[in-house]
């Protein structure tokens, strides 16, 4: 039921998905039992990166800004400081599962 309710809806918190247990079977389960369980079925919490949304008018202005700078060294782009504004949790899996 525990895997069910983590493939069905990734982003779940560990603290919802015990909720969800009790609710739908009535289990008294703790938050800290479904992380133990769920490490022991091979899922294992990860932030997650989001694509952001690009509009044609940023496609058009992020093409202009590689155009010019297609011919950057090395050197130059490890100046470029790159960064993730938007990030969430979610529960992925080794493979295993």
């Amino acid at each position: 039921m525990l895997k069910r309710t983590v493939c069905r809806s990734r982003q779940l918190s560990a603290e919802s998905i015990a909720k969800d247990l009790q609710t739908s079977c009535g289990l008294q389960i703790s938050t800290t039992r479904v992380h133990r369980e769920l490490h022991e079925m091979g899922f294992h919490g990860r932030a997650a990166v989001s694509k952001p949304y690009i509009t044609k008018c940023n496609a058009k202005r992020l093409k202009q800004w590689c155009k010019a700078r297609c011919h950057w060294t090395l050197e130059q782009w490890r100046h470029v400081l790159w960064s993730y504004k938007s990030r969430f949790y979610v529960w992925q899996s080794d493979g295993n599962v």
